[in-house]
């Protein structure tokens, strides 16, 4: 049974119910409502934004409301209202969408919110999350033309993350281990998680207990007293193993030392366990150094053709069939006959550089994280590979440097952060003259962004893979693949 533990200063009130708002069939104005915490109203969704809200309107304020799918009449309660916009939550549906599906995946998805599309059909949800990359292609002028291919699927659409980062809460006889729900402070407890993978739905349940039994205190940010704060989880599918990370406080042996033996007595998939500590009053979840408690450091995953180690802040793709998919396209659309140089740029632990080595002459992986690059560097020799190159540093200082190197490269791959590629980057990228440019992208709106820039630096995008990494999620990945226009010679005197 999924518990949800409110913070202080969020406990509930007596509800007001206003009015109904969205307007009425046949186009009405909607009806002036008065809008304010914890009241509730009566809702029309008519679609979705990027963030997954359903959207609605009052007369004085847009609506956004967490759980709402367009075509639902719903029972709202607002959670926060600004000058013009007021976000709340579904408490009841009226009237369902025909996009609901009859038997979702979780029954607690309206008290989570952790995953806005979980209700909706799953062959709606893909064609909203491809009409949403096509919203933002159609930003710009300058991108028509563009081969948008339909959203290609991983083959589970449960189960399938296979990291998580939890928050801890509660006291050590009741603890509350999950996320924080969707506008607000509360941390909702994820005892049986249907997106997570099942090994991970089973150490939180084993963690949970050995919290209990164990009395280890609970960090309160409030009282700044306690110990536990985060449970970070990896499971390898290859190995079918476990890594868990408990964030503390303060360094801490005893408590979390037997912690940790007893959650490996109860799970013993459980390969590896740290003690991260992370004394800041921050958002960042993990401090800088990990204390390691078992002789193992690292899991090993597989991903198409190559293993690569995790520890526990190596990024790697959450779900694993949906990486498997961006890595088969990176190597199709890259055409490589052997005699290429690659520049793989945000290159991480180095999964789709090493992928492209075995096609490639030469591959060159530059990251700003110098973990990463050693992690790089570690999976090139553990797969046996010598043509691969992994440089530690600001991207844009090391394009710099190749260019001064009269470095010749033949594809470029792009694999940012969300935010983007710096314009800096990307003239640096044209400038070395590749003749295809790969774009991995987190972000529709910034990898639309920065494929309207490349094309005035002479690179044209020409298809376009959308990856659905995240099922159920709003989140939608993408691959585009660029090409370099060459310019007819003008033999015209």
């Amino acid at each position: 049974m999924k518990r949800e533990k409110q913070s202080s200063g969020s406990r509930r009130k007596g509800d007001g119910t206003v009015g109904p708002a969205g307007g009425k069939p046949g186009g009405e104005r909607p009806l002036r409502v008065r809008l304010s915490p914890r009241s509730t109203v009566e809702a029309r969704i008519s679609g979705l934004d990027d963030e997954g809200y359903g959207i609605s309107c009052a007369e004085n304020h847009g609506l956004r409301i967490a759980g709402g799918l367009p075509g639902d009449t719903v029972q709202a309660v607002i959670d926060h209202v600004a000058q013009r916009m007021a976000f709340g939550h579904v408490k009841k549906i009226l009237v369902a969408s025909p996009l609901r599906s009859r038997r979702p995946p979780c029954r607690e998805s309206a008290h989570c919110l952790g995953c806005p599309l979980i209700a909706m059909n799953y062959c709606d949800q893909a064609e909203w999350k491809r009409q949403f990359v096509l919203r933002q292609l159609d930003a710009y002028r300058g991108l028509d033309g563009i081969e948008l291919h339909p959203l290609l699927s991983p083959r589970r659409l449960t189960n399938y993350r296979t990291t998580v980062r939890l928050t801890i809460a509660g006291k050590y006889a009741e603890p509350y281990i999950g996320i924080f729900r969707r506008s607000s402070h509360d941390v909702v407890d994820l005892c049986d998680c249907p997106i997570h993978h099942h090994l991970v739905n089973r150490v939180v349940e084993v963690v949970r207990r050995g919290i209990s039994r164990l009395k280890v205190p609970v960090y309160s940010p409030r009282n700044r007293v306690g110990l536990l704060r985060y449970l970070v989880v990896r499971v390898s599918e290859a190995e079918q193993k476990a890594m868990v990370v408990f964030v503390t406080a303060r360094r801490s042996y005893n408590e979390i030392h037997h912690l940790a033996r007893y959650v490996r007595e109860q799970l013993p998939e459980v390969e590896v366990v740290a003690q991260n500590v992370n004394s800041s009053e921050g958002n960042v979840i993990m401090g800088p150094v990990d204390h390691f408690l078992t002789p193992k450091h690292h899991l090993t995953e597989r991903i198409g053709e190559v293993s690569l180690m995790i520890s526990p802040r190596s990024f790697l793709q959450v779900n694993r069939d949906g990486a498997c998919l961006i890595y088969e396209r990176v190597a199709e659309w890259a055409r490589l006959t052997g005699r290429e140089t690659v520049l793989d740029l945000y290159c991480g632990i180095g999964g789709i550089a090493l992928t492209l080595a075995r096609r490639a002459r030469r591959v060159i992986g530059v990251e700003v994280v110098e973990a990463a690059v050693e992690d790089a560097r570690r999976n090139a020799r553990m797969n046996g590979i010598s043509n691969c190159v992994f440089q530690a540093g600001d991207v844009a200082e090391q394009l710099e440097e190749l260019a001064e190197d009269g470095e010749g490269v033949d594809v470029v791959v792009l694999n940012p952060p969300r935010k983007g590629c710096d314009e800096q980057v990307l003239r640096q990228v044209a400038a070395l003259g590749p003749r295809t440019v790969l774009y991995v992208s987190c972000s529709p709106q910034t990898l639309a962004r920065d494929l309207n820039l490349l094309k005035s630096l002479g690179y044209v995008c020409v298809e376009v893979q959308p990856v659905d990494m995240f099922p159920h999620t709003m989140h939608v990945e993408n691959v585009a693949r660029l090409e370099k226009v060459i310019k007819a010679l003008d033999n015209t005197e």
